[in-house]
């Protein structure tokens, strides 16, 4: 067995490179069903990363079907011929069409998700939301720190729907956005920009308070037009 691995770039990204690469071998051929991965030691001395980036790949692959683990024996090309997990190729995303197409997908949940927080939330639903945007304020615009807040903001938003699937698809989708926007490396920082972001919030968060549906959806679907600027999309025709 001949794999085509190399060392990944350093970034906040890691385990999603490692996860891709891996995938990109199974979907080559490179890597059949029952052949058993590299161990995890191996894994880490040839992507460059540690052994803790290689785990949390490993764990992604699992969650996608990909794979499957035993104890003591390691880990192992998953048969999922007909497999119904959801998964968006890293890679693919690279490309600017399908990141918009990704972006775009976005948009139709969450401005229904912020219509349907605002008739079904809770106080507990409201009060997590002011907590992440609170966190949001105290962390440099555009790092790691404000994209993991600002997808706790989305997640929690998600969760006042009282809906579980969509806080599953919505968590799913927000994680493949921020992996692209920290791979690119492109979304514009400045303060004015940060001011700017955390009011989009703010609007959104106000109108699902005051339990009105239409103004959460305006709300939420200016604040993604505002974000696929600041992230290089170009606008709608």
């Amino acid at each position: 067995m001949t794999l085509k691995l190399d060392k990944v770039n350093r970034g906040p990204h890691l385990s999603t490179l490692v996860a891709s690469s891996i995938s990109r071998e199974i979907a080559q051929g490179r890597l059949k069903v029952g052949d058993q991965l590299p161990t995890e030691q191996a894994l880490a001395t040839t992507f460059g990363v540690s052994r803790n980036v290689v785990r949390e790949a490993i764990a992604r692959l699992r969650s996608e079907g990909r794979i499957w683990s035993q104890q003591g024996r390691g880990a192992f090309v998953a048969d999922v011929p007909n497999s119904t997990v959801l998964t968006i190729d890293y890679d693919a995303l690279q490309q600017a069409t399908a990141f918009r197409s990704l972006f775009e997908l976005r948009g139709i949940l969450e401005v229904q998700a912020a219509a349907l927080a605002a008739t079904r939330r809770t106080d507990d639903d409201l009060a997590a939301m002011r907590q992440a945007l609170e966190t949001m304020t105290s962390v440099p615009y555009g790092s790691v720190a404000w994209l993991k807040t600002d997808l706790e903001f989305h997640r929690t938003l998600a969760a006042a729907t009282d809906n579980p699937y969509m806080v599953q698809f919505l968590v799913f989708v927000s994680e493949r956005v921020r992996d692209s926007i920290l791979a690119s490396g492109n979304q514009q920082k400045s303060e004015d920009l940060a001011s700017v972001t955390l009011g989009e919030h703010q609007r959104i968060l106000e109108a699902i308070e005051a339990r009105d549906p239409k103004a959460a959806a305006t709300a939420m679907r200016q604040h993604l037009a505002g974000a696929a600027h600041r992230v290089g999309l170009p606008d709608e025709e």
